[in-house]
Formats: structure tokens, sequence, C-alpha cells
């Protein structure tokens, strides 16, 4: 809509990954090169962490352009994978079928196929994204993946991306053998202030601008201050600030124009946006505390009651602590579709609202050994990205095959694009073929309804 308005031949702030506008400033060149080295020069597994938005999956794309005509890669963009399901879905990308039955034959099967490929002198690496969400039963898996070796050499070399749960979920004791294999830790940090304009400009003129500094050095620090420095969140502030300075017929964002842009996006902040579970477990401690201190105020000795407590006293505590209400239950696991539209925030709009209603029919009425394609899946806060998504690529597939579905695992809100309805795997596969034109950044894959559901 814009784009004529500021010279530009593409969008520059799309949320889908484009290695086109990667960013190699803060740091982030430097660690995609590190990556590199780590992976074909060591022989441990590897671990990227960091934020929802801060580029894990964009560096993931740029490693994989980037790694040498040698390496064979496995993208793994499903976390919710079991143990059984992962040794197939990487036999398939190294083209070999495992069958079905015991595990142990699988894994030597997977193992004949790795040694062919090392004697060929290539090496395979496994990329699992969003690994903070895999079961523990697939971490372990990958954990007796990595024992696989030759006499002197690592047959598998794997790489786990994963917001910062992962580090929380490795301190774990069950899971200190995995944890041992980790020779190599990267962090992606949320970009600092002096950065953020160094990005938006250079995502600009990424995108054909060959004017001056599109952004104030006041739109910047607000930018930096809504964003928290998460260059997806940024892409957001800068695209709907560029929309409002269209509508204003203005060639330059300013304050006012990145305050629209807040406005409409809703972020919430970092520190209230901690998965559900951890905030009941802090209500509930909070509630624990005010209990113990009402019991201790109540236990004192009666008084005259026109004694008054001395001030600091433990009753003087308790009376300060404001009342508060019982944390919310946590949702009963049940084999329910995602949550239906009624349960769905506000900022979710009418559309999508729609969308979602009629994928949680579908479900409803659809066999659990059919498949599908699943085209995106995002945080459930980024309506704004479906919708991107969407008109991006409603026109170049069936639109009545596209569905939005809503869900929660882990107290994490997830909104889901997915594609067509396939009686067997094979033809979810050849359709997936044959989607490959359409340049599809956001690593489609096929699944069943009944994982989904």
């Amino acid at each position: 809509m814009y784009l004529d308005h500021f010279g530009l031949r593409e969008a520059p702030f799309l949320i889908t990954p484009h290695t086109e506008f990667f960013f190699s400033g803060a740091n982030r060149g430097a660690t995609l090169e590190a990556l590199v080295y780590a992976i074909t020069h060591d022989e441990g597994i590897v671990k990227v962490s960091g934020e929802v938005g801060s580029g894990k999956t964009m560096l993931c794309r740029m490693l994989l352009e980037k790694l040498p005509e040698n390496v064979e890669t496995v993208y793994l963009a499903n976390p919710s994978l079991s143990k059984s399901e992962i040794l197939h879905a990487i036999a398939e990308e190294l083209r070999i079928t495992l069958p079905e039955g015991h595990a142990h034959h699988q894994m030597r099967l997977l193992q004949d196929r790795l040694l062919e490929i090392y004697a060929a002198g290539r090496l395979v690496v496994v990329m699992i994204d969003e690994a903070h969400a895999m079961p523990p039963e697939t971490l372990e898996e990958i954990r007796l993946l990595s024992n696989l070796e030759t006499s002197r050499h690592k047959l598998l070399h794997i790489v786990l991306f994963g917001q910062p749960e992962l580090d929380l979920r490795l301190s774990d004791s069950s899971m200190r053998q995995l944890k041992d294999r980790i020779t190599h830790n990267f962090a992606l940090e949320p970009l600092h202030l002096d950065d953020i304009g160094h990005y938006l400009m250079f995502r600009i003129r990424a995108a054909g601008y060959r004017g001056p500094d599109l952004f104030t050095p006041a739109a910047v620090q607000l930018v930096s201050r809504a964003s928290e420095g998460l260059t997806r969140r940024i892409n957001i502030l800068a695209d709907k600030a560029l929309l409002s300075a269209f509508s204003e017929n203005r060639h330059q964002i300013d304050r006012k124009q990145v305050k629209a842009a807040i406005r409409d996006a809703q972020f919430t902040p970092m520190n209230q946006s901690q998965p559900a579970y951890l905030r009941w477990a802090l209500a509930g401690v909070i509630l624990a505390g005010v209990g113990i201190l009402g019991y201790l105020a109540g236990s004192r000795p009666p008084s005259d009651s026109t004694d008054t407590p001395p001030k600091g006293s433990t009753q003087a505590a308790a009376a300060a602590v404001p009342p508060l209400s019982a944390p919310p239950s946590p949702p009963a696991l049940t084999n329910a579709s995602p949550a239906p539209t009624a349960a769905l925030p506000p900022q979710i709009p009418l559309a999508l609202n729609e969308r979602i209603a009629a994928c949680d029919a579908w479900i409803q009425k659809t066999p659990d050994s059919h498949f599908f394609i699943q085209l995106l899946s995002t945080d459930g806060a980024n309506a704004r990205g479906v919708e991107q998504f969407l008109d991006q690529f409603s026109a170049k597939l069936d639109s009545s095959q596209i569905r939005v579905y809503r869900s929660s695992k882990s107290g994490r809100d997830r909104l889901g694009v997915i594609y067509g309805e396939f009686a067997t795997r094979t033809m979810a596969d050849s359709e997936l073929a044959r989607l490959s034109h359409l340049g599809l950044n956001s690593g489609p894959y096929v699944r069943s309804v009944g994982k989904l559901r």
C-alpha cells in the first residue's frame, strides 16, 4: 500500500524470515559465523536461545544458506514430534523409509544411512526449531541420536533453537545427560537503542529506499521502548508507522506515527508475558505469604478494642497488603479442539475470529487420520502477522482450503495457518511439493488432524 509512496520495491518489515533482510549488526553476523564454525568443526550439540521474536528463525534460515555444500541439512519446525516421529522425519529428509517396528531396528537403519553419507565425505546437521516445546521423551531421543558415531567422528550434528524456557528445561536433573552434550551456547539478545536505528534503515534500504533517514531519533527511541529490542516487534511497529505516515501523506516517521503504531499493536510487556503456569505459581506464593501474615496477626492475644497496633506490627503489615483474588485455575486437559471463539482475546480481529470458528468446526468433524499442511505457526498475540501472511498468499492458494486455528499449549497462546485436507500422507506430501514454487519461507510441513486435535 505504501511502497510507491516511499519508493520501495517490496515491503521492508514483513515478519516472515527473508534472508535478504538479515541484519548482521548487533552481533548477529558474528553469531552466524561462530555457528558455522561450531557445526563444521565440533562434535557436540549446539544450542541457540532467545526470546520470542528475537530472530532465531531468521538466523536458522541464514545458517541453512551459509553452511558449506558438503553439509546436508535437516530442518525440523514441528516441536510436537514424538520420539518415533522424529526418527521418521529425519529419515524422510535423508531419503530413506523406516519400517514400523522396533525402535532399535529403526535406529540401526538410520545409522547405516548416516554411515553411507559420511563415507561420501558429507556431514549431516539436524536443526530443530522451537526445541523448548518438545516433549521430554523426544528430547531424550535427541540425546540418543547424538550418540551415533564412527570410531572417530559423530555422524549427526544437532542444533537446538529455542526460547529461554529451553535453558530452564535443560537445568532439570532429568536432562543433565543432554545438557552435558551441549558444547556451544549462543544467546540472541534484544537489540539496543543504538542498533535499532541502524536496523530500521538497513531494512528500508534493502527494500529499495534511497532517501534520507526515515525515522527521527525520537521515533527510534519510542520504537526501542515499545519493542523492547525484539526484531519481530520492531518490524510490526515500523510497518504500522509507515502505513500511518502514508495515510497522512508524510515522508518521515516521527513520534506521532510510532505512537499510533504502538496503540494498534497492543504489545504485552515481556515481564508480563511469562507462561500462565508461572503466573499461577507466583500468585500462589503471594497468597500463601498473605495467609501466613493473616494467621500471625490473628494469633496475637486479644487486646482492648481501643488499643491501636503499634506502627510496624504484624497486624499493620497484614492490613497494608491489598486483598488478592485467587489465581485462575489451570485449564482442564481435554481432547477438545482449540479454544472456542468466545474465549478469544479482544485484540484478535473479527475476520480472524470467524476463520478460527470455522476451523474449530472443521476439526470436530474431520477424521484424526486425515492430513493437512501447516503453513504458519506464530505467537497468539501476532494476529497482524497472520493477516499479513494471508494477504500475501491467499490469492495464490485455494482460499476455501486455508484455515486459521488458535491453541494453547504449556500456557502459551498460538495462532496457526493450515491448508487442505488429505486422506493420505502421500497426497499431502504431493501437494506440499507442488506448493514449493510459492516461496513459503515459513517452513511448511505435513501434520495429521489427530496431532492438531
